[in-house]
């Protein structure tokens, strides 16, 4: 059984916007601060955004302002409202635990172009 199930991604033009959902299992959803992730082309994968049990909510400088994460307790369902999407944020999108074990899902292509 996948315990991260990625969806929402697509292809946008510069500007645009994007919300990413992710089906967690719910043994671990709501113990565990979860994160969402990235892998540009032909780099490693980073993280983009991190939230507690209780909500709490940190980005890197990259994103902040432009990506929000959430999370819904009773459906063990994971967001990331994303705006203003520049070709930069081209990747695929995954979410996981805040410390990856290292089980991954298949991930979501998100493609920002023209």
């Amino acid at each position: 059984q996948e315990r991260f199930v990625e969806s929402g991604g697509g292809l946008v033009q510069p500007g645009g916007s994007l919300r990413l959902s992710c089906a967690v299992s719910g043994n671990i959803f709501s113990r565990n601060m979860l994160s969402w992730y990235r892998q540009p082309p032909g780099k490693p994968r980073e993280m983009v955004a991190s939230i507690t049990p209780s909500g709490n909510d940190k980005y890197p400088s990259a994103v902040k302002g432009r990506f929000t994460i959430s999370r819904d307790n009773a459906k063990s369902t994971l967001s990331l409202q994303m705006n203003n999407l520049q070709p930069d944020d081209t990747a695929v999108y995954y979410c996981n635990l805040f410390s990856p074990d290292g089980d991954w899902g298949r991930g979501t292509q998100v493609t920002v172009s023209s």
